[in-house]
Formats: structure tokens, C-alpha cells, sequence
């Protein structure tokens, strides 16, 4: 098998967006269900900070590995770029949640969940665009660059027996 066959293909926008709203978008309905439990338990923040931390994890590893074609598990720098993305989901369902809070005395759970969903629904989007633009763009990148000088040395190098025969 050449270079060219073993490189992943990085799926163009709308499929990776698809497979994003799929992984991310399961791990945060998953995820919205686990801080509403773990919020009886301990102060709502710190549920979310839990939360936030291991679905993260779990998004990036799923992002890596089919969303974004890096074909592979993510790398520390990977994981630390989407923390910051994360981060900064964190402040909009925390500012969501306390802007809520400070509206409505005493919400349902219903309205908990609408709220926490849409906020994490709006930085989701913003994560979308950040780890394809940003965290995965350099794998895809690199990946590219890797596949065409394989490609054009096996142009140019003669053919081995075992190819002619694998050819015929």
C-alpha cells in the first residue's frame, strides 16, 4: 500500500460539521444529563467544571478520530487547544446558567436544560470553527504535505517486481 492510499482524508466542511454536531453534539446531551445529576450532589459550577473536563476529553479524542480525518488518536496539543475552546464554553453555559438564575427564581428543569443546551449548542458552533481552523487544520495540512512528495518519489522510482505482479 503507497503513501497516498494510507493517509486519511479530511472530510470536507459540511461533512465534518455533521460528524461534529453527531460526537460533540452527543457527548453534550450526555453531558447536559450529568451535570444536571451531579448538580444535586455538589454546586452546580463545579458539576459543569467536572463535566466540562471529561467531555472535552472524550469530544477531542472523537473529533481526532472522525470528525476532522486526523485518523488517529489526538495528540497533547491537540487536547490542550481544545481546552481552550472549552474554556470558553464554559464561561457561556456558566453565564447562561447565572443569567438565568438572576431572571427566573425559581426555573424547572426543563428551562435549566433549554438554556444549558442552547449556550452549548451557540459555543459549539464556535468550537467547530476553532478546531478545524485551528487544532486540526495543521494535521490535515501536514497530512497533505506527506502524501505529495510520497507520491511524486513513487512516480519517479522504477517499478519492483512484486508491484508489476500486484499491477497485473
Amino acid at each position: 500500500m503507497d503513501a497516498a492510499q494510507s493517509q486519511p482524508q479530511a472530510p470536507g466542511a459540511v461533512a465534518a460539521f455533521a460528524r461534529f454536531v453527531l460526537c460533540g453534539g452527543g457527548v453534550g446531551i450526555a453531558s447536559s444529563f450529568a451535570v444536571a445529576g451531579l448538580a444535586s450532589w455538589l454546586p452546580w459550577a463545579l458539576a459543569n467544571a467536572l463535566v466540562t473536563v471529561v467531555s472535552t476529553l472524550l469530544a477531542t479524542e472523537l473529533h481526532a478520530r472522525f470528525t476532522f480525518g486526523a485518523g488517529g488518536r489526538a495528540t497533547w496539543r491537540q487536547h490542550t487547544q481544545s481546552a481552550g475552546s472549552a474554556a470558553a464554553a464554559y464561561a457561556v453555559t456558566c453565564g447562561a446558567m447565572f443569567a438565568l438564575q438572576q431572571w427566573v427564581a425559581s426555573p424547572g428543569a426543563v428551562l435549566e436544560q433549554a438554556v444549558y443546551l442552547s449556550a452549548s449548542a451557540l459555543s459549539g458552533i464556535a468550537r467547530f470553527v476553532v478546531l478545524r481552523v485551528v487544532v486540526f487544520a495543521r494535521g490535515r495540512a501536514r497530512a497533505a504535505a506527506d502524501v505529495v512528495p510520497a507520491t511524486v518519489v513513487r512516480a519517479a522510482a522504477p517499478a519492483t517486481p512484486a508491484e508489476l505482479c500486484a499491477a497485473a
